[in-house]
């Protein structure tokens, strides 16, 4: 009994230990002395394929106008830029202020729908790119083209379009994500947290792209894929930018992050806010787990590797803390180093829990290493959270935006 406890406990500390530091040291290892992709377009060249914007709203009033403008100032070429944008029924202001600007601006090549029925983001970006390849179709175009995927809540500076575009001149190339800051940063809250992740993703992300350019999964708010690698989403799915950008990986196709393609989103400062974002995330990545599920059993490959090492373990990493935890209290029963070992863990806890809620109620100036300690807790909580969303059945697939800053 205690042999297998021990398994369990030095299991999944092993297995967080790879997913949360081996496996991250290991891209920088094989990234290393290694360049970004040299075969590019250049700013000017006349072979830059047709961008198709494809864009999913629902109740995004707040952020539209400066999307849509910050979308009209990159700098790319005019006649090379359409916009398929679709309302999923949004209850505010945001179909008249779409409107409005396809009046104003761009009224050609925008191409706005207003969707009377509620659907969700997938099913809206499937309709959009039907329509977008129709008109592609039509259109005699001997080219390729390339859809960017983007959110409301996702501002673009006047270059990334065209630094995510200018990679697709090599043909090996399927996806390009784009650099993600975080915006409106404040010491209280957990947005200085979920900086420190995402910077930490980005980074991953882009060892990756450079030891084997398959970039596990982009950040989904601003990616650009070829056009005709676009399959629909299946119905229901909560997680479409990780289903759309793996089936490219299984093609055969490369997929890369490009640092220098710089976007900004509002950062989150509610744990609530956070806490149901992630659920709902965690939900849709356990659903894409069941249908790539062939890529984690064996035989061994590297891109079933990197989905095991940078995903799946982490997306049960809540059920590893619990695991060896738990591991860990039967083990203290009979030995004196997992004793006192379960006695500093379970006081480092509960320091954490007990100090992050004593630092958010006073005045005082917030200690990052506890912020970030039990944001880590948080976050885990909320995927083994979606676990249980995910296995008690997705019926829908409609979301609520989340407030942002």
């Amino acid at each position: 009994m205690q042999i297998f406890a021990q398994m369990i406990f030095w299991g999944s500390i092993l297995a967080l230990g790879h997913t949360y530091v081996l496996y991250p040291l290991w891209m920088r290892w094989l990234a290393r002395n290694k360049g970004p992709n040299p075969d590019r377009y250049a700013a000017d060249d006349a072979g830059l394929p047709t961008v198709y914007v494809l864009m999913s709203l629902y109740n995004e009033e707040k952020v539209i106008v400066q999307k849509l403008e910050s979308l009209y100032a990159q700098r790319y070429p005019a006649d090379k830029l359409k916009w398929y944008v679709g309302s999923d029924c949004s209850s505010d202001r945001t179909a008249e202020l779409v409107a409005g600007f396809q009046r104003t601006y761009a009224p050609e090549h925008f191409h706005f729908h207003d969707f009377r029925t509620r659907q969700g983001k997938p099913p809206v970006i499937n309709a959009l790119a039907r329509l977008a390849l129709e008109d592609w179709a039509a259109s005699g175009q001997t080219g390729g083209a390339v859809f960017l995927l983007t959110d409301a809540s996702v501002m673009l500076e006047p270059e990334t379009l065209y630094r995510l575009v200018r990679h697709f001149r090599n043909p090996k190339i399927g996806v390009v994500d784009a650099h993600m800051r975080s915006a409106g940063l404040r010491s209280e809250g957990i947005s200085q947290s979920e900086d420190q992740y995402l910077n930490g993703e980005v980074r991953l992300k882009h060892w990756e792209s450079l030891a084997w350019g398959m970039m596990i999964g982009p950040f989904g708010g601003c990616y650009a894929l070829r056009a005709e690698l676009f399959e629909p989403v299946p119905p229901h799915s909560l997680v479409d930018d990780f289903w759309l950008v793996f089936r490219v990986l299984e093609k055969g196709f490369m997929a890369i992050n490009d640092l220098e393609a710089v976007c900004h989103e509002g950062a989150t400062h509610e744990v609530a806010d956070e806490y149901r974002r992630k659920k709902r995330i965690a939900a849709g990545s356990f659903q894409n787990l069941a249908r790539f599920k062939s890529w984690v059993l064996p035989p061994v490959s590297r891109l079933g590797f990197a989905f095991f090492s940078h995903k799946v373990l982490r997306w049960f990493g809540g059920f590893f803390l619990l695991a060896a935890y738990l591991s860990l209290a039967g083990l203290a029963l009979g030995n004196h180093f997992y004793r006192w070992l379960f006695c500093l863990l379970t006081m480092g806890v509960a320091t954490v829990l007990v100090l992050n809620y004593v630092q958010n109620r006073l005045p005082l100036r917030p200690l990052r290493l506890i912020k970030h300690l039990n944001y880590f807790l948080v976050m885990n909580l909320a995927l083994t959270d979606g676990f249980f969303k995910w296995l008690r059945g997705i019926r829908e697939n409609t979301w609520q935006r989340t407030q942002r800053y």
